[in-house]
């Protein structure tokens, strides 16, 4: 059907509404916990909600129906795993948040070890956030680049400039509520699209069981005993659970929800909450992507397209009615948007709480530091369009994001349980500690013999190790 006039009003119109309304949510910002913490009062089922949206993404919209496309259900083993990661972040890391009045996740790290681990700690969130959401930024550029004829280049500066613009005004309160009515609307439209492509397969649903049963589409366990395969039910299970228990008890966006709470409870009810959410949204994805295969089977693309992870804009953009197609392809920007807007006002809070207050100025008023993190925002969406446009040869890009997230979260997530679990531990133990989960984790990925579910679990048990058995006089 293609995109017509009425879709790029559609998408024009809810764009802007979007930033209108996120603009109007960031009023009345006073100080850093205003415009980080949205003052420390959202209810638990809002931050649940934000945090689904956060954690979905364009790179999940996209990226999971491409998985099943190619593939089968096997991923779905991995997000098993993030719910039990859910769980011991609960436990372990969320009570630890609410002790003192804490504006990022570091400053643990800070008062139990010192500020060198609170440095290199924030310094590998920093990378790993900027790296992962470049990823997310070439994703939603990607679907872009699917609808009109601007190359990826284009898009890319066309979303960045449009999600710095919403970042810089709208602080954390636009962001999570922004999240809520995004979640809501994406959801609908990945529903709507799916069913669509149920009816427009000969035999409906009946038909698609079969094609997708004959060619494996539904397989879901894999109890392969082997490290070098990704999707595998030991490999979902332990890291999944690993991975989650990394990017979710560590990450500064993250941990920025928990606080935004206000309190720990409210905290582990979101988490938890979230996560049973999080797999019927990844089952829903995944599943699209089987009926996408057998919607396929019967009307071919004259050709494949080079990314795979472009199947499901495609299938929008030429089979929706008009209007439709272009309500989910601003659902999907908007979505996109309240992602890396979250991923700039927490790359903000940890530069400025971390970095600019501890060694910069540290005596300021908070119209100063206001300011401050403002241009600081900025100056973090353009690295990260500079990011996605280096993002463009990386290779199937749910896959990257998470290989990229891996590497470093888990040396983070070390030294974090090196500080809750230990009493002993020196700072340069702690480092060394870090360092040598950072370098076996880099060696494992460059030697390609483990898949990349395995490296949280690498590197955390690495540096515990090192770090726990490191002599503590020697400091």
């Amino acid at each position: 059907m293609g995109f017509a006039v009425l879709d790029y009003w559609v998408l024009i119109v809810y764009l802007a509404l979007s930033a209108i309304v996120g603009t109007l949510l960031g009023r009345g910002q006073k100080s850093l916990e205003d415009y980080f913490l949205a003052g420390k009062n959202v209810p638990w089922w809002a931050i649940s909600l934000s945090i689904v949206a956060t954690e979905t993404s364009t790179l999940t919209f996209i990226g999971a129906p491409a998985i099943a496309y190619t593939g089968n259900l096997t991923f779905l083993q991995v997000v098993i795993g993030y719910f039990f990661g859910r769980i011991l972040v609960s436990i372990v890391l969320i009570p630890g948040f609410f002790h003192g009045n804490l504006q990022t996740a570091y400053e643990i790290l800070n008062i139990r070890f010192g500020a060198s681990i609170r440095n290199v700690s924030a310094f590998l969130f920093q990378i790993t956030r900027a790296l992962s959401d470049g990823v997310r930024l070439f994703a939603t550029a990607l679907v872009l680049s699917v609808v009109t004829d601007l190359s990826d280049v284009w898009t890319i500066l066309l979303i960045g400039l449009a999600t710095i613009t919403y970042t810089f005004y709208g602080g954390m309160r636009a962001v999570i509520w922004n999240d809520v009515a995004q979640l809501f609307i994406y959801t609908s439209g990945a529903l709507l699209a799916f069913f669509v492509a149920i009816q427009a397969v000969p035999g409906s649903w009946s038909e698609i069981i079969n094609i997708a049963s004959i060619a494996g589409k539904f397989h879901f366990l894999d109890f392969t005993v082997s490290l070098h395969v990704a999707y595998t039910f030991w490999a979902g299970l332990v890291g999944g659970a690993f991975l989650t228990f990394a990017t979710h008890g560590t990450d500064q966006m993250m941990v920025q929800r928990y606080l935004a709470c206000g309190n720990a409870r409210d905290s582990q009810i979101a988490l938890i909450v979230s996560g049973v959410l999080v797999f019927l949204q990844f089952l829903l994805f995944l599943l699209i992507g089987v009926v996408l295969f057998s919607f396929y089977q019967y009307f071919p693309l004259a050709q494949e397209p080079e990314q795979v992870d472009r199947i499901f804009p495609i299938f929008i953009v030429d089979q929706l009615p008009s209007g439709v197609s272009g309500l989910i392809i601003a659902a999907i920007f908007a979505a996109a948007m309240s992602t890396l807007s979250s991923s700039l006002n927490s790359l903000s809070s940890s530069s400025v709480n971390d970095f600019y207050k501890v060694y910069v100025v540290c005596n300021a008023s908070n119209s100063h530091y206001l300011k401050v993190s403002r241009i600081v925002t900025i100056l973090w969406g353009v690295l990260l369009m500079i990011i996605s446009m280096l993002a463009r040869n990386w290779g199937e890009l749910l896959q990257a994001g998470l290989t990229i997230t891996s590497l470093t979260m888990g040396s983070v997530l070390g030294v974090f349980l090196l500080g809750i679990w230990t009493v002993h531990t020196s700072q340069k133990a702690a480092l060394i500690g870090m360092l040598s989960g950072l370098i076996l984790t880099l060696g494992v990925h460059l030697s390609g013999t483990v898949a990349w579910t395995w490296y949280v679990l690498i590197g955390t048990t690495t540096t515990f190790l090192v770090g726990l058995l490191f002599p503590s006089h020697t400091e």
